[in-house]
């Protein structure tokens, strides 16, 4: 049997991810529906390193090119096609995908963004949700990502409530694949939502978010039920964060400072275009360093020490400092990465307004936070007796704030805690 290596990409964007039903212009599988895929080997047969290959196959077939970010590279693994007699050794990706432009071409006969799950109900090639099962995003993925922020862990834990409800529902073929649920039912769903709810206690956005499809679906208490709700979920999510860049960008002047690097943060300076913006580092994972970088073809960018910002807040001449939240208590106090605190208390020191951008999807519902502390030798690994405070997280007072703004608009402390209350609500799904 002959045996080809071959490429197959998922690009996701907004939770959903494209695919191609393939046109009469292809040797194989004419008609059926796919990812991104081609040859490893180029033109001339000349092998390749996969991750070369699939990047040349996403410029050619989706016309897309730095615009996409690998998520992850699965295990390669065979598929066999005994009518053709080739052995096709699948490389598996995904990627993240800024823009849902793409442009096809001569391969491609019609393009479609679905949820994952529609790949179980169409006529595919061989084995694609194999192939998609190897870089979809897991329970680890929301536990163990500590280069991504608090909202875009949100999605992927939804992700995996969507596809493990469809996976034990009637959407369900015989095809193996790996499961990260004990069962089929309610309960083993219900278990598993317990166990995404609680991966980042510190996030409560996380938590929020699986309670909301949860309760949702607990009349129903089916399959079927918590895949609907987790696919309405994201959809609501992805919309609420964008919203809340848009409210917050029609109240940005000129002169930003930020901090760290928030999704919701970045897509408001996107959106409300300043003429200059500083950026402290953020220590220890320097994540503004990235922040800055982004916004450095669209705007004056000065990148300064987190020790620097308070001074330089006046120093440079600021209108207005914006920052995320990884968590906003029913009290209104702020936790977030470290590093707010004193930038906000040295905006509030220099007259300067505080903006908190975050869906209210981010605000808690009881004044518990966990601040993660890091591992002492990123500040210290020497011999001498002594203690080390080094936490992912800090908490900022609610009267330092200026403005909490979300997809509702600025909240008052009245709506805070009226929304924390929705979410103790939506909660007791887990206790019944």
């Amino acid at each position: 049997m002959d045996e080809r290596g071959v490429v197959t990409a998922f690009l996701r964007n907004d939770g959903e991810v494209l695919l191609f039903r393939r046109s009469d212009e292809v040797g194989s599988y004419a008609g059926r529906w796919g990812g991104v895929s081609g040859y490893v080997a180029d033109d001339e047969g000349n092998d390749r390193p996969p991750e070369t290959a699939v990047r040349a196959e996403i410029r050619e077939e989706a016309g897309l090119g730095e615009a996409v970010t690998l998520v992850r590279a699965g295990d390669p693994f065979p598929v066999e096609d005994e009518e053709r007699g080739t052995r096709w050794l699948v490389h598996p990706y995904l990627f993240d995908c800024e823009s849902r432009a793409v442009t096809p071409n001569e391969e491609v006969a019609e393009t479609a963004w679905v949820h994952p799950p529609e790949i179980l109900r169409r006529e595919t090639v061989p084995r694609l949700w194999a192939a998609y099962d190897r870089v979809r995003p897991r329970v680890a993925t929301v536990r163990d990502d500590h280069s991504h922020g608090s909202a875009w862990l949100s999605l992927r834990a939804l992700e995996v409530l969507r596809d493990e409800g469809a996976l034990a529902g009637d959407g369900r073929r015989d095809e193996p694949e790996t499961s990260e649920r004990d069962g089929d039912d309610w309960v083993a769903l219900a278990e598993l939502a317990r166990t995404l709810r609680d991966a980042r206690p510190s996030m409560v956005v996380v938590g929020n978010r699986v309670d909301r499809a949860m309760s949702e679906a607990s009349e129903r208490r089916t399959p079927e039920a918590v895949e609907t709700a987790a696919r309405e979920g994201l959809e609501r999510a992805v919309a609420a964060d964008r919203e809340a860049a848009e409210r917050a960008a029609e109240l940005l002047p000129e002169r930003v400072a930020t901090l760290s690097r928030s999704g919701t943060v970045s897509a408001a300076l996107e959106e409300s275009g300043p003429d200059a913006v500083l950026v402290a580092e953020s220590r220890p994972g320097r994540e503004g360093v990235g922040a800055a970088e982004s916004l450095a073809d669209a705007a004056d960018v000065t990148l300064t020490t987190d020790a620097a910002l308070a001074f330089e807040l006046a120093e440079w001449d600021a209108e207005a400092l914006i920052v995320g939240a990884d968590r906003i208590l029913p009290d209104g106090r702020v936790v977030n990465k470290v590093g707010t605190r004193a930038a906000v208390l040295g905006a509030d020191a220099a007259g300067i307004d505080c903006l908190v951008v975050a869906a209210s999807d981010k605000v808690a519902p009881t004044v518990d936070y966990d601040l993660e502390p890091r591992d002492a030798t990123e500040v210290y690994d020497g011999e001498a007796d002594l203690s080390v405070a080094n936490p992912t997280f800090d908490v900022t007072s609610a009267d330092a704030v200026s403005r909490v703004v979300t997809e509702r608009g600025v909240l008052d402390a009245d709506d805070v805690q009226a929304v924390a209350a929705d979410h103790r609500k939506r909660s007791e799904w887990a206790d019944e």
